[in-house]
């Protein structure tokens, strides 16, 4: 067992050479330092060194042999020995204090030097990059700003232009409205006489009184001819069917009597101008055309 404390307290030894500790390194460091060569050798050789050192103490501690200890009192012997031995690393960690590994304060300033150079230059290197996103998110505040600037100065046009107009809009009197309807009637009611004169002279010059043309066809023969009797011409009759559809729509009818001729009625029947009624074939009316 005293061997074997004697080798676990050296063992701790040589773990404290093995850690680094760089307090003693200048502060000041040049663009130009470079970490030397023979330095950077030696202190990989020291780190070789110990650690050929190590692995020749943990063979021993392999090799050593285990004591024999009765069955009866085998679990409590290694209970106390991995207390002994842990009992002894906490002592041997509080009490360390950090160690160099080399002895030579320049080697180890040589290779502070170069690793605190490589820490500058990746820090200046996300220097210049935040400097570049820096100078890219001004770039586009600044338009964005302007951009915003026009959007207002373009509503403000919009907004004065829209009040303008407003106040230019003339308001159409009641008065005027019906001066305007009243201009839309007459030129209504004289195309409607238009019209309706119009289809009095077509229907004068194609559609003659049937007595008058009786009457001229005897004379031609030589005949009596017979006494003239009050009939309804065409346009007549058509003129009173256009009114009565219009005036009383609910009551359209025309009722036929002696002095509408039948073969005037019969012609407007057979080309769909008028309707019979349903249950008085004595009445008709004009087709709805304007439905």
């Amino acid at each position: 067992m005293d061997k074997q404390d004697e080798l676990l307290k050296e063992t701790e030894k040589l773990a404290k050479h093995m850690s680094l500790y760089q307090h003693d390194i200048a502060p000041d460091i040049t663009s130009h330092a470079r970490c030397s060569a023979d330095a950077v050798e030696e202190l990989i050789d020291q780190c070789d060194e110990k650690w050929r050192h190590m692995e020749k103490l943990q063979n021993k501690l392999t090799l050593l042999g285990t004591e024999t200890v009765a069955e009866s009192d085998a679990q409590l012997t290694l209970l106390m020995m991995q207390v002994k031995a842990l009992t002894a690393e906490c002592n041997q960690w509080q009490k360390r204090t950090p160690e160099l590994l080399p002895d030579k304060q320049e080697v180890l300033l040589a290779v502070g030097k170069e690793e605190l150079q490589k820490v500058d230059h990746e820090l200046e290197m996300v220097r210049t990059c935040v400097q570049s996103k820096n100078k890219k998110l001004k770039d586009d505040l600044q338009r964005e700003q302007k951009w915003l600037e026009e959007q207002q100065q373009l509503v403000e046009a919009l907004t004065a232009r829209q009040e303008e107009l407003r106040n230019q809009v003339v308001e159409i009197s009641e008065k005027r409205l019906i001066q305007e309807l009243n201009k839309k009637i007459v030129k209504i009611r004289r195309y409607e006489e238009e019209l309706l004169r119009a289809l009095g002279e077509f229907l004068e010059e194609h559609f003659p009184l049937p007595e008058e043309q009786g009457n001229i066809n005897k004379k031609k023969k030589g005949l009596p001819t017979d006494p003239p009797t009050q009939l309804i011409t065409l346009h007549e009759i058509l003129e009173t069917l256009i009114n009565k559809l219009t005036s009383t729509p609910h009551q359209p009818y025309l009722t036929l009597d002696e002095t509408h001729w039948p073969p005037y009625i019969e012609m407007l029947l057979r080309y769909g101008i008028a309707l019979r009624h349903p249950e008085d074939p004595s009445k008709i009316r004009l087709e709805a055309f304007h439905q």
